[in-house]
């Protein structure tokens, strides 16, 4: 399943997100692997300075994996479906892991680039 994620970054924690970022440690020992590094790629700041993102997760609960490794540098404000689940291949049963190879998460992601700013370049900015 996809989710909208939006999430401020923690007082103080700005320096270390972006050198967890740069040296490709954010999510380190997280079976979600690399997705943290992809979804901050990825990531807009909105006009409210909040960080907003797509993540994939095959968790019963949303982000259950994901939310220690994000909250170490996030607030997490609201984790939403991204899309109607009746939609989502992997949740009707129609293909497990259907996320993976999805155009789904693309079409969305190319949504949000026309939104805001890119968050890394914010982050690396205000570093």
């Amino acid at each position: 399943m996809r989710y909208l994620v939006k999430a401020r970054v923690k007082p103080g924690r700005k320096k270390a997100l972006l050198a967890a970022i740069e040296k490709g440690t954010l999510g380190q020992g997280s079976v979600a692997g690399d997705e943290y590094l992809h979804n901050m790629r990825q990531a807009r700041t909105a006009a409210d300075g909040t960080a907003q993102w797509i993540e994939v997760c095959f968790c019963r609960v949303p982000l259950e994996e994901e939310r220690p490794y994000w909250e170490e540098f996030f607030e997490l404000i609201s984790v939403k479906d991204a899309h109607a689940r009746r939609n989502c291949q992997d949740l009707n049963g129609e293909k497990p892991w259907a996320c993976c190879d999805c155009d789904c998460t693309k079409e969305l992601e190319g949504r949000m680039q026309a939104q805001g700013c890119s968050f890394l370049e914010r982050l690396a900015d205000v570093g």
